[in-house]
């Protein structure tokens, strides 16, 4: 049985990861459920299933 490699995430790099300026810093803005939430906070190293890069040259790439 093949084991399925996670990906380390760092969400300063993911475009769900965006400046809140009400408070004041960034927040994840995926609406994480409580048990997603809990392992969020509790590991140091979270694989997040969320994670998309933020590549914001994606579409000029494909107008190219």
């Amino acid at each position: 049985m093949k084991k399925e490699k996670k990906v380390q995430t760092q969400c300063e790099y993911c475009s769900n990861y965006v400046y809140d300026e009400e408070f004041g810093y960034f927040i994840c803005d995926v609406n994480l459920d409580e048990d997603e939430m809990s392992h969020f906070l509790r590991d140091s190293v979270y694989h997040c299933p969320y994670f998309q890069m933020n590549d914001e040259y994606k579409i000029v790439r494909k107008q190219m």
